[in-house]
């Protein structure tokens, strides 16, 4: 039976839909092992409207540290962010992971200047689509070198609005596999791409076993904000793993990594 987690959820502090007990125990119901919190975080305080304000962190680390210990006997409940990775806060973002006591951080890039990539399609519309993604591998890659993040989340989103480019982007997918290499952080297979225009878990699964090749660590996320969708496809997620050549997903507490067989 696999060792089941979902690191990837936002409840109420941020732009989830529910408290945090509802994901639990829809994680219980789904048979997980381990269920972790990542609410969005902006290292500026900025997009209120769908991160968690800096204000209410505190309250955030004390509800999910009290929850670790009520439900300790049923599942593990593991604290972390989903962090925006914005150049040029790196300050702002190592003085909120060291400021409480994290089993994970999510790396995630939703902006290419001053605007996001996913909210919507005009973004992409009379541009130049194969710089949009060249720009946008780069940001991830860069993002993977900083030593902030665990895993970084959904790497492909710009995908997610079904805009191509008219080059082979199998390079850019090969370019990510090595720097998460490189620098030993994992990624997600998240499943949330499925509710989304493209219908399709991020990254591409065609690209899934230069990850493999790599020996870059992996683990299955929702991306939940419903607690509905918590761990939502994970049996197909774990088969196109096992067939790109993964025999281990990465499992998290403390800032530690720790491989678990399938």
């Amino acid at each position: 039976m696999i060792y089941g987690t979902d690191y990837h959820m936002h409840t109420l502090y941020s732009d989830g839909k529910r408290e945090p007990e509802a994901y639990i125990e829809a994680a219980i119901r789904a048979g997980l092992r381990e269920v972790g919190f990542s609410e969005h975080l902006n290292p500026l305080g900025r997009d209120r409207d769908w991160c968690i304000d800096h204000d209410r962190l505190p309250a955030y680390a004390e509800h999910i540290m009290r929850l670790k210990t009520e439900y300790k006997e049923q599942i593990a409940v593991r604290l972390g962010l989903e962090i925006d990775y914005l150049p040029g806060t790196e300050k702002d973002t190592e003085r909120i992971i060291d400021s409480f006591p994290f089993d994970f951080i999510i790396g995630s890039v939703h902006y290419l200047g001053d605007e996001t990539v996913d909210l919507g399609p005009q973004f992409y519309i009379g541009r130049d689509v194969d710089n949009i993604y060249e720009n946008y591998f780069n940001l991830v890659c860069e993002a993977a070198s900083t030593g902030f993040f665990d895993i970084m989340g959904h790497p492909d989103l710009v995908r997610i609005f079904r805009f191509y480019p008219q080059a082979d982007i199998s390079l850019l997918y090969s370019m990510m596999a090595s720097s998460f290499s490189i620098h030993d952080v994992a990624f997600e297979l998240n499943t949330n791409g499925r509710n989304k225009p493209l219908r399709d878990f991020y990254p591409d699964k065609q690209y899934l076993h230069l990850f493999a090749q790599q020996g870059v660590a992996v683990c299955v996320n929702s991306d939940a904000h419903f607690p509905e969708r918590v761990g939502q496809y994970f049996r197909e997620a774990y088969d196109l793993l096992k067939r790109a050549g993964f025999r281990e997903m990465a499992a998290f507490s403390g800032r530690e990594r720790f491989m678990i067989p399938f």
